[in-house]
């Protein structure tokens, strides 16, 4: 199943899901216009062909004390095959990373790294990031503020 697959129903199941994840399938079936029954079946159909992968809560990185936002820029000193998959399988266990791109750019990678300080940034640039397989250079630009970050996608 692929985006064209998806009915008006569909569709109104994942934006309401991505909206509140803990809601009810009664409550959802309420707000899509559809019973129950079908309503359920939709959804698990949406969860067994993986168009809906995962629940999880939305934790307030602030509150934890992970303040600091940074996005560095990652240039390769390889981009063959090889090089990137070694890359992409070492990045992915960096838990201050918390999302990885790979650009079509004059950089190779932007990561978006959370820690709780400058100090604890540089620790992670130094030991983790810098030490990735293939890095050959970095750029760091430090975010003052998120405007928006929800994590929500366009309206289906």
């Amino acid at each position: 199943m692929n985006f064209l697959d998806l009915d008006r129903y569909d569709r109104a199941i994942l934006n309401v899901l991505a909206e509140d994840g803990r809601i009810s399938v009664a409550d959802l079936a309420r707000r899509i216009g559809l019973s129950k029954s079908p309503t359920q079946t939709r959804l698990k159909r949406l969860e067994a062909e993986e168009i809906i992968t995962g629940y999880r809560a939305l934790v307030d990185p602030i509150r934890l004390g992970l303040d600091h936002v940074a996005f560095v820029e990652v240039k390769l000193d390889d981009t063959r095959e090889a090089a990137l998959s070694r890359f992409n399988a070492a990045v992915v266990k960096v838990p201050e990373i918390e999302q990885v791109h790979m650009m079509a750019s004059h950089f190779d990678y932007l990561l978006k790294v959370r820690t709780r300080s400058m100090t604890t940034y540089r620790e992670v640039l130094g030991e983790r990031i810098s030490s990735l397989p293939h890095v050959a250079s970095t750029s760091t630009y430090v975010a003052m503020q998120a405007v928006k970050e929800d994590g929500a996608f366009a309206q289906l």
